[in-house]
């Protein structure tokens, strides 16, 4: 039943961003920031269907062009407070049946395949419903609290974190939004890729886990990518 497991990847791209505006295709080391999500799904050793569900004609004319299937969806499913699995509902209802949907978002550009393809090993070996990428987290969460309005720091860390070194503390991790693989079933009956069992972590190294929001994410994500080729060799 793993073994001949099918998988089909939904990439969500509104037209619209408040912060960062048309950042799908903004370009990114010569090509649209979306395009570097499309072909790291199409280079996928077990990836069946890549397809680009989106509102806007530019963005689906760009993910045609970079070898993906499109969906038009509606400006219903097009707003800042539309949710990601109604978006990926709309897609699967309108396609064949996969026994996995791999929800990949092109806002993180330094995912490639072998990330993906290893986030789905692990969906088969451990015989999951679903898996989800995190990374360890940039500063321990420990170190962080809410501040009340005088600015009082009395009760800001616990007792217990209290002299502890960095490196004392436990491994804290953080979702990182780059892949979101859940059984198809089991999405339409929860409306969640957080089931409620059988979900396990796909562990990602914090370099890739660049997540574009804003114009300081997509400098991070355009250096990165840049000294990257800087060392390949020529």
């Amino acid at each position: 039943m793993y073994k001949g497991a099918t998988f089909a990847a939904i990439i969500p791209a509104r037209g619209g961003s408040k912060r960062l505006p048309r950042k799908n295709i903004l370009d990114l080391e010569g090509k649209p920031l979306i395009s570097w999500t499309i072909e790291a799904a199409l280079k996928s050793r077990y990836i069946d269907e890549v397809v680009v569900t989106s509102d806007d004609d530019d963005i689906i004319r760009i993910a045609q062009e970079a070898g993906a299937k499109t969906l038009k969806r509606p400006d219903e499913l097009a707003r800042d407070d539309t949710s990601t699995v109604d978006t990926v509902q709309h897609a699967l209802n309108l396609m064949k049946r996969f026994d996995y949907v791999v929800l990949l978002q092109p806002t993180s550009p330094l995912r490639t395949d072998k990330h993906i393809d290893e986030a789905i090993e692990l969906c088969i070996a451990k015989e999951a419903d679903a898996v989800i990428s995190v990374c360890e987290t940039e500063h321990n969460p420990l170190w962080s609290n809410v501040l009340p309005k005088d600015g009082d720091m009395s009760c800001f860390l616990r007792e217990e974190v209290k002299n502890k070194r960095s490196q004392e503390l436990p491994e804290q991790y953080r979702l990182n939004g780059a892949l979101y693989i859940c059984r198809t079933e089991k999405l339409s009956d929860q409306r969640t890729f957080f089931l409620n069992k059988n979900t396990y972590a796909y562990i990602m190294d914090r370099k890739s886990s660049v997540d574009i929001d804003e114009a300081f994410d997509f400098l991070l994500a355009k250096t990165l990518l840049s000294c990257a080729n800087d060392q390949k060799p020529q």
